[in-house]
């Protein structure tokens, strides 16, 4: 009897948590609409998505440059390198998993973008406007990319777009200088993308 209870409870907790799971990735928060703002860099504004697997048409720029699915987190990354920097990537499709391109080193250019790639740990340290490219989970099999906003010695400020919950577009990581290389205390960070200086 004791080894059924063990056992219903413990289903019974799986399932919470997938219907949680499930419930912040798909169903939209009713306070806010789609497209609306909830930040912004640069000018270059944050907008609301619903469920993280909405998807509202594609955004072109009026030269045809696909931006992305609006609106994605890839979308808003395009969208500000496209107007904040006029930086077009070679590659415009991908998930934000293929931003990150693990056959490179650490420094080496990333052709697909168009910018430099630094892993996660880096003997760079993170600059505002860099580009975070994070992992596939069980529950997002596409990743994450975000925007550095802000840099101190030992934090590193993001800003995101389609991440789950509209009221925190933004969110900070610890960063570590180990041995000469400046490492971003997150399981899922693989590392970061950056323009190349002129």
């Amino acid at each position: 009897m004791k080894k059924t209870l063990i056992f219903l409870v413990t289903i019974s907790a799986i399932s919470a948590c997938v219907f949680f799971l499930y419930r912040r990735n798909e169903f939209p928060d009713r306070n806010y609409q789609i497209g609306d703002r909830l930040d912004s860099l640069n000018h270059v504004v944050v907008y609301y998505n619903g469920g993280m697997g909405n998807v509202s048409g594609r955004n072109t720029s009026p030269d045809g440059y696909n931006i992305g699915l609006k609106y994605q987190c890839v979308e808003f990354v395009k969208r500000y390198y496209y107007e904040y920097y006029k930086h077009k990537m070679p590659n415009a499709y991908g998930n934000a998993i293929d931003f990150f391109n693990k056959t490179l080193k650490d420094g080496e250019l990333n052709s697909d973008r168009d910018l430099i790639q630094h892993s996660n740990p880096s003997k760079s340290k993170p600059e505002v406007g860099d580009l975070i490219i994070m992992d596939a989970t069980l529950s997002n099999e596409y990743g994450h990319v975000v925007i550095v906003s802000k840099v101190t010695d030992d934090e590193v400020e993001i800003i995101q777009q389609n991440a789950g919950n509209p009221d925190h577009p933004r969110d900070v990581f610890d960063l570590e200088l180990n041995d000469g290389l400046w490492e971003i205390d997150h399981s899922r960070i693989l590392g970061w993308l950056r323009m190349r200086k002129s």
